[in-house]
């Protein structure tokens, strides 16, 4: 009898770039081992349609119609991914799928005598269960915030189980939105969303320059960083928050760029290089404020998109004066790109085994809870 769980772990966060899946066994003690991977980008007009629906740009039948879409899209994903490395699809136990997150209310609102947080991830598990043949576990976040949390960050539950306790560190994660865990000995596991990861940077390299993304920071690294503008944006609300707290493209949208595009300075290289330093330091006035005050930090472990992103490390070290070691995941042989789909594995084996997988000293929940839905 095998001591082991295969799983294929998808995500895809809300920079809208790809669909993520990864192959990997989760064994008895909690350790891993990576099979494969695979990502699928979204075709053109369906990432558009996205984009227009997490913007607050769409109809009710938008978001039923694209449901269905995303969860072909994310079947594809992991159908591909068997083919790729020649596994057939009965040698899987579960598929895991964190889904495509298009609108998240982290605050309660009124209706009536309801009161209510909400949040809303889409791509079908029963069509991705269907289309695969196998149990697919999702919609994770919906539980936790039934029990008054804020359903995120959801990610420390897995950072436990892979750092360990022993050192102080911060894992910090840059996608689109960048969100923070501290695992520490002398305190409770806690975790917020710093502010904009890769959202903003991605969107003003598509306006200006008309690429995707900028690879590696090779733009921000050409330009100058306009104080001015940068002390501007840094007045941003959410940035002085207390932690529990989420955010996403509700705020940080488009409508949210062009307003602050109005003040930005007229060298594009230098716009970016001012958009990804904005990155860096919310992050590093996210440690001074929130954690540095609870406990010292040995070391931060960057993952996600943005630690590829030279230019977000240079300015991270400089923004926290080269006191704390800089590392990214590859460090500890985690694929930067995975992490977060390793995540979603752990979060799926435990829905299965009928055991809590939220943080609540993370999301703000009442108690712990068993998160997750199933497809059979």
């Amino acid at each position: 009898m095998k001591n082991y769980k295969t799983v294929i772990s998808m995500m895809s966060g809300t920079s809208l770039d790809s669909i993520d899946a990864c192959l990997l066994n989760i064994y008895e003690d909690l350790t891993f081992d990576i099979i494969g991977n695979y990502s699928l980008a979204y075709p053109k007009t369906v990432k558009l349609k996205l984009f227009d629906l997490a913007n607050n740009n769409g109809s009710v039948s938008d978001v039923c119609f694209m449901n269905f879409v995303v969860g072909n899209l994310f079947a594809d994903c992991a159908n591909n991914l068997l083919k790729k490395v020649h596994y057939k699809n009965e040698n899987i136990d579960f598929i895991s799928s964190h889904g495509q997150t298009i609108y998240h209310i982290p605050k309660e609102i009124s209706i009536d005598s309801v009161k209510t947080k909400s949040t809303l991830q889409i791509g079908d598990i029963s069509v991705i269960s269907h289309k695969t043949g196998i149990l697919t576990v999702g919609d994770f976040r919906t539980k936790d915030m039934a029990a008054n949390g804020q359903g995120a960050p959801l990610v420390p539950f897995a950072d436990k189980i892979i750092f360990g306790l022993g050192k102080n560190r911060l894992i910090q994660n840059i996608g689109g939105i960048s969100n923070v865990t501290l695992l520490a000995d002398n305190c409770d596991i806690f975790a917020f969303d710093n502010g904009p990861g890769n959202m903003l940077i991605d969107y003003f390299t598509d306006k200006l320059f008309h690429l995707p993304f900028d690879r590696n920071g090779d733009i921000a690294l050409k330009g100058k960083v306009d104080s001015i503008w940068l002390e501007k944006l840094m007045t941003e609300p959410y940035y002085s928050i207390k932690p529990p707290k989420t955010t996403g493209r509700e705020l940080f949208n488009s409508k949210y760029a062009e307003n602050i595009f109005l003040s930005a300075p007229s060298d594009p290289c230098n716009v970016i290089a001012t958009i990804t330093a904005l990155t860096a330091k919310v992050i590093a006035d996210s440690y001074k404020n929130f954690i540095f005050p609870k406990t010292y930090v040995d070391e931060v472990v960057l993952g996600g998109g943005g630690a590829y992103n030279l230019a977000i490390i240079k300015f991270l070290k400089e923004f926290l004066h080269n006191n704390i070691h800089v590392k990214t995941h590859e460090d500890y042989n985690i694929p930067n790109k995975l992490k977060e789909c390793i995540a979603f594995a752990y979060l799926g084996y435990f829905t299965l085994n009928k055991k809590s997988n939220n943080i609540p000293s993370a999301t703000g929940a009442d108690c712990p809870v068993v998160m997750g839905k199933i497809s059979f």
